[in-house]
């Protein structure tokens, strides 16, 4: 078989209008939980005077919002899309 037709045989079954949601919504909880990991470890390195800690936390934090603002990009893009399908 070929590999398209392997993915397609094994992968996990959703209603078709669901597909993109259910990921989106899975992406945006990982990175708002990145953020939230980067706060605590700043926090921590802040009580602890750790600098390392601390600048790992901000970046966790610039990353996981980085990609909150790219998931909201995806979502306004879909909508630009669905608005022209009507």
């Amino acid at each position: 078989m070929f590999p398209s037709a392997l993915a397609g045989k094994y992968r996990k079954s959703r209603a078709p209008d669901q597909k993109g949601k259910n990921m989106s919504t899975d992406d945006k909880i990982r990175n708002k939980a990145q953020e939230l990991k980067g706060r605590a470890k700043e926090n921590i390195g802040d009580a602890t005077d750790n600098e390392s800690l601390q600048a790992e936390g901000r970046a966790d934090q610039t990353e996981g919002g980085l990609k909150q603002a790219g998931e909201k990009v995806k979502d306004a893009g879909k909508k630009v899309k669905d608005a022209f399908k009507k």
